[in-house]
């Protein structure tokens, strides 16, 4: 049996995408066999489709860290065929082939069942970023002290970004959002953006190590001189959760906002959290923390999704990208 991917190959150093036919093998031990309705595009991903080997050793490759669909084939105690599952992270999509084709076999521990109140198009709506943005927010709650002033969310038009403030929004909070898309003001009000700091403005102002207090905590999706500038605005006890690194991997910064306002820079990393937590987040989305994404989803399917991949790695990308692999 065969079936359609976004197949990403490598010619003498050169890399293109093509819609392929594959030859569907049967689930090694351990693993099962899913059908897979949805994917999502994420940053990740469009590393991966365009050959950076820091995200994908081996080509040719089938990339796609997110994936929502239907228990095909395998022996598990744990799945029947036809569960609804989601799968979001670990090694798929990376190294193992994933939710840009149609099959993926993946191990029964990267799987969790999909909460029936979520549709597939719903769960890959929210994907691999928002569980990015939901783990960020717990972090958030678990460790910073309460405060008046906004939470700041860089890179906020992106999936991560996106879903951030609306959560945060939805748990009351009053978002400070920094894009560097002018256009993008009114899409961020939207999703319930208090303010909206263009990025630009923000960084030509003149920083200092210490600097009065702007924001009780933030989610940060692009690391670098962004990251830098924010650490000396959070206010005592505050925590940054950090998530990304489009902006670059280095942080300029000094001690004194840990060691005078005692504020947390915590790391994020949702791709290899436990399954166990992975399916408390879904949980959440399903119920207390569910979202209405549907104003910023794009669907596609694979003949358009090499558009989509080459605007996200321009940075151009708004809300999230929803790949479907309709009949």
């Amino acid at each position: 049996m065969q079936y359609s991917a976004y197949f990403v190959e490598e010619n003498d150093g050169v890399f293109s995408a093509s819609i392929s036919k594959l030859e569907l093998k049967k689930p090694a031990d351990g693993f099962v066999q899913i059908k897979v309705s949805h994917s999502s595009l994420n940053y990740k991903d469009a590393l991966s489709a365009s050959g950076n080997k820091g995200v994908t050793r081996n080509y040719p490759f089938v990339p796609g860290i997110d994936a929502a669909g239907i228990i095909a084939d395998g022996n598990s105690s744990k799945f029947n065929e036809g569960d609804e599952v989601i799968v979001t992270g670990y090694d798929m999509g990376m190294n193992t082939p994933g939710g840009f084709g149609e099959y993926i076999n993946v191990p029964v521990g990267w799987v969790v069942k999909k909460p029936s109140s979520l549709s597939s198009l719903e769960a890959m709506s929210i994907g691999t970023a928002g569980l990015t943005a939901a783990a960020s927010v717990l972090k958030i709650y678990e460790s910073s002290k309460e405060s008046d002033l906004p939470v700041l969310v860089s890179g906020a038009t992106g999936g991560v970004g996106s879903i951030g403030v609306m959560l945060m929004s939805k748990l009351g909070k009053e978002v400070s959002a920094l894009t560097g898309k002018p256009s993008s003001v009114e899409f961020l009000k939207s999703i319930g953006a208090a303010n909206v700091i263009m990025r630009d403005e923000y960084l030509e102002a003149p920083s200092k190590p210490m600097e009065r207090p702007l924001f009780s905590c933030a989610i940060d999706t692009v690391g670098g001189n962004v990251l830098s500038k924010m650490l000396p605005q959070i206010s005592p006890h505050g925590v940054v959760a950090c998530c990304g690194n489009v902006a670059g991997i280095e942080v300029n910064t000094t001690v004194f906002p840990f060691i005078l306002r005692g504020i947390s820079l915590c790391g994020i990393d949702s791709a290899e959290s436990a399954i166990d937590f992975k399916n408390s987040i879904w949980n959440k989305f399903a119920d207390e923390w569910r979202l209405d994404l549907s104003s910023m989803i794009k669907i596609v399917t694979k003949e358009n999704l090499q558009q989509e991949i080459d605007l996200i790695l321009k940075g151009g990308q708004q809300g999230r990208v929803v790949l479907t692999h309709g009949e």
